[in-house]
């Protein structure tokens, strides 16, 4: 068992949450893979004058999903798509195929790594860690328009 040492909390902001804002992304997906979202979601949160608080970022479809992962090593992408692979496999006999054989996939994959995302912001600027980007993922074979809901909520 680890015996890690754990400090205790620091309060970073404390008040009143007086502010919110709604916001829509549109992107327009080149097929299968990792698309950071990053860049555009923190300029529109530096557009609504919150600086602290929690944005939370949500994708509007079954078959994509959102995710924070590593955005310093593309290798990184294309292992985590590599695992998608291996986990919901194309060629397995699902029962649903109706809408093609890369839908049911699909949907387990954006099961897996979920359809939305909480981050801090602190200061104006989204609390990530050094390394990491939010990114739409496009589970489907070919290109589709996505749409991320964003709410931010803070002072």
């Amino acid at each position: 068992m680890s015996r890690a040492k754990i400090g205790a909390v620091e309060t970073l902001a404390a008040g009143a949450a007086a502010r919110q804002a709604l916001g829509r992304l549109m992107v327009e997906t080149a097929g299968p893979g990792f698309n950071e979202i990053t860049a555009e979601v923190a300029r529109w949160l530096e557009g609504t004058g919150i600086r602290d608080g929690l944005l939370t970022a949500f994708c509007r479809h079954t078959s994509a999903s959102l995710t924070i992962q590593e955005n310093a090593d593309p290798d990184v992408q294309t292992d985590l798509m590599t695992a998608l692979d291996h986990l919901a496999p194309r060629a397995a006999s699902y029962v649903h195929d109706t809408e093609g054989p890369d839908d049911m996939p699909a949907h387990i994959r954006a099961m897996l790594t979920g359809a939305a995302a909480a981050i801090p912001v602190l200061g104006g600027k989204l609390a990530l860690g050094t390394w990491q980007g939010l990114y739409l993922v496009e589970h489907r074979d070919r290109p589709h328009r996505r749409e991320v809901v964003l709410h931010v909520i803070g002072a």
